[in-house]
């Protein structure tokens, strides 16, 4: 039977996960307070423009999924809140639905664990899936622009103060943990004979770090000396990709104002990594991708280098170390290219949609599963009245899934 077991291992990310938000906020609190102290206005106003509207983005697809499921809760904190709608809004209004998503996953995560009841795993799963999918939102509406943010900082000034560090080191180590639980949870949908083992884990996450180092280094780099102009690199670069996202067709969401903010946000996660938005043969479309994001890091270095040259600011750097600087960044992404290479060649399976974990059309290896289990068994339930059972399998990560390994 298709039943999607949760780890200790799951267990263990889904306790430290907790943490680190609440951490990753005291360090926002703190970089906000340093900045209003020291009086860096424009550096204040950029870091609360990327708090703010990453919390709201972050709480409009949680509450979109919510009122897709019909406010079913599924654990014994959201069951407290299913018949306070009007609570549930507030709190997402007060950017805390997150929250209330976080509390559910560990009461669900204790429970399966201790009780192992195949119900409580499944719904285990399901949640976290949903929840791992926020964390990819809020990493790169919030982390990944603050550690440009703070590296911009690090090079204009030419020094090194405890809070930027504390706080560049701190989104660096949540965007890398955040690819990490992704690709597990993406890892969930496999069956038991495709199963990757952690080196798997370890060189997605190694190709993913040096990609995204590679590019945030180039947008700090460009933004240290030409600080306006990013802001129109991004916009542009953005319009780009959101015209991309809406010509692929993408079918995420369950609504037509919830699709077109997803493609939104498919285009600000492209602006840093690519994120495989459509299921069939993306190689084509990953080569351009790459191809195009290369060339552009090519060219803000490049920029960084003849304005260093040129026009130096107050922290310059000798021009041949500012070339060598350079040709590392590039180099750091070409590396991550070929490490990604590695990654689909020895590591990444590639498989139809009805071979996943939960497809419709997949033969459970000689089970019969009739009635409610089916249901759970299965991710295409159209009428989710039909069982009074909880979802062993979350479609809209399931989606994913399909676009993950096709």
């Amino acid at each position: 039977m298709a039943v999607f077991m949760y780890s200790p291992a799951d267990f263990l990310f889904t306790c430290v996960g907790l943490p680190l938000l609440l951490l990753d906020v005291g360090l926002d609190v703190w970089a906000a307070v340093n900045f209003y102290q020291e009086g860096a206005y424009a550096s204040l106003a950029v870091l609360l423009l990327l708090l703010v509207g990453s919390s709201v983005l972050v709480q409009v697809f949680s509450w979109f999924w919510y009122s897709y499921e019909n406010f079913k809760m599924q654990t014994k904190v959201e069951k407290w809140l299913s018949g306070r709608l009007k609570l549930l809004k507030l709190l997402h209004v007060l950017q805390m639905g997150i929250y209330v998503r976080h509390a559910g996953v560990l009461e669900i995560s204790v429970r399966s664990l201790s009780s192992r009841h195949t119900d409580s795993e499944g719904v285990a799963v399901y949640l976290s899936h949903d929840l791992s999918m926020l964390r990819i939102i809020e990493t790169f509406s919030e982390s990944a622009p603050q550690v440009v943010l703070m590296l911009t900082i690090i090079l204009q000034e030419g020094r090194l103060d405890l809070v930027t560090v504390l706080k560049a080191v701190g989104s660096v180590a949540a965007v890398a943990f955040c690819v990490t639980t992704y690709h597990r949870c993406m890892r969930s949908f496999l069956p038991d004979k495709e199963r990757q083992r952690l080196g798997s884990s370890v060189v997605y996450f190694l190709w993913n770090l040096l990609l995204l180092s590679s590019r945030l280094l180039a947008l700090a780099l460009f933004a240290s000396v030409l600080p306006c102009f990013i802001f129109t690199h991004f916009v542009c670069s953005w319009l780009v990709f959101f015209f991309c996202a809406w010509r692929s067709g993408t079918d995420f969401m369950e609504s037509a104002g919830g699709e077109w903010t997803y493609r939104a946000t498919v285009a600000l996660i492209w602006y840093f990594d690519w994120f495989n938005v459509v299921e069939g043969n993306t190689r084509n479309r990953t080569l351009l991708y790459h191809g195009c994001v290369l060339l552009d890091v090519s060219v803000l270095c490049g920029v960084w280098c003849w304005k260093m040259a040129t026009d130096p600011p107050r922290f310059a750097i000798p021009p041949l170390y500012a070339g060598v600087t350079a040709a590392g960044v590039v180099a750091l992404y070409v590396l991550g290219l070929l490490l990604k290479v590695a990654y689909y060649k020895c590591f990444h399976p590639n498989l139809r949609r009805e071979e996943l974990r939960g497809g419709s059309s997949e033969r459970l290896q000689g089970d019969e599963i009739d009635g409610p289990m089916r249901l759970q068994a299965h991710c295409d339930v159209t009428d989710r009245s039909m069982s009074s059972q909880p979802a062993a399998c979350n479609k809209r990560m399931k989606k994913l899934a399909e676009n993950f390994y096709s």
